[in-house]
């Protein structure tokens, strides 16, 4: 039985493989209006960052690790981003996203509760260009970015 605090979903993606913590297929339309609050609880991550996510931790050499997202005050702009590699279980109200794919280690995004408040309806992407190869947040919550898009200041 999971606590009160803890919300563990299994994957918040929209991709073929996306379910929601009761298991219910996830939607995108925000057809009801349960549906959008509880996406405002929430992280979606695309299907690219959670091949990166897979590819980093096999890489660092911790498939059964996982990735905590956040935000810390301070940047130039009076928020930035924060994306480190967790080895330890979730903490007590961390936001847990998990998502799994046949014969594929599976992956864990943990946010903490203070953190979802401005991540909360935010897609985590993975952007690959010319100029740019790294995790992006795509940040409903955003007023202002800073010119090198790591810090953010909100409504």
């Amino acid at each position: 039985m999971q606590s009160s605090e803890e919300t563990t979903t299994r994957a918040a993606d929209t991709g073929p493989h996306a379910t929601t913590a009761d298991g219910a297929p996830a939607r995108s339309d925000g057809a009801s209006g349960e549906a959008e609050a509880k996406s405002k609880r929430t992280l979606l991550v695309s299907d690219a960052a959670v091949q990166a996510i897979r590819a980093q931790l096999a890489k660092r050499g911790t498939p059964e690790g996982a990735i905590r997202v956040g935000i810390r005050g301070g940047g130039c702009s009076g928020f930035s981003y924060v994306i480190e590699f967790e080895d330890k279980p979730p903490r007590s109200g961390d936001l847990v996203l998990e998502f799994a794919e046949p014969d594929k280690a599976s992956v864990r995004v943990f946010c903490d509760k203070k953190s979802i408040l401005y991540l909360g309806g935010s897609v985590l992407d993975w952007e690959k260009t010319l100029m740019y190869q790294g995790f992006k947040f795509k940040n409903p919550h955003e007023s202002t970015r800073c010119g090198c898009g790591h810090s953010f200041t909100v409504a």
